[in-house]
């Protein structure tokens, strides 16, 4: 079973147009927000040609609904948790006024039989590290595919969703949700998608993306 999300689309304060009206509003007098996604291969657009990854869909889409934004690709191919942690700062503190972190990482974990402990730590204190400057966060969840066994299934599911409860970030529950295992809509290796099921991700994440803005912008 997929992790429960935390926080629930269909439950927004803002209807969905709302919320694009209240960003873009603010969006005519200000710079663009500036995303950062941090992440790996998923992130980094691996097997896609420009224009085609996670980070131009997503600029392009947000950028066709009025907003003005700037997404960032930090993706690393191969990246675990540990990666991630050990280049986070440096990542960070190179990029200035920073509004929104889309934290991506994990999936090379689970894919490589990492211990899930490991990951946990790894994911808690990257959260911990935006968290304490106050960067605003959007967690992107994991599932561990269901040919792991029962037990690290159950060690690796929680995870984000733990860590997303604990520092009260948003949790968008699975990232590949709508895409994983279907093959018209990843590339040959069935493990990164092609451009039509990025743009599903795209769709999907979308609205925690504008409400994760929307908190930005309130007082």
């Amino acid at each position: 079973m997929a992790p429960r999300a935390l926080f629930n689309p269909n439950a927004f304060k803002y209807t969905f147009f709302t919320i694009l009206y209240v960003i873009a509003s603010a969006s005519h007098a200000q710079e663009a927000k500036k995303i950062i996604a941090f992440g790996d291969s998923l992130t980094a657009g691996a097997g896609l040609d420009q224009g085609e990854g996670f980070t131009d869909q997503l600029e392009d889409t947000l950028n066709q609904y009025g907003l003005k934004v700037d997404v960032v690709n930090a993706g690393v191919s191969g990246d675990t948790s540990s990666g991630g942690l050990a280049r986070l700062e440096w990542v960070l503190d190179s990029v200035d006024n920073i509004d929104l972190v889309i934290l991506e990482l994990g999936a090379n974990d689970a894919l490589r039989g990492l211990p899930p402990k490991i990951t946990r730590r790894n994911i808690d204190k990257m959260v911990s590290i935006l968290k304490e400057r106050k960067i605003p966060t959007l967690l992107a969840g994991m599932v561990a595919p269901p040919n792991f066994g029962e037990q690290f299934i159950s060690e690796y599911n929680p995870i984000f969703p733990d860590v997303a409860k604990k520092y009260d970030v948003l949790l968008y529950p699975f990232f590949l949700d709508g895409v994983a295992g279907i093959r018209e809509l990843n590339q040959s290796d069935l493990m990164h998608p092609n451009p039509r099921g990025v743009k599903i991700i795209v769709d999907k994440i979308a609205p925690y993306v504008l409400e994760a803005l929307v908190r930005v912008q309130k007082p």
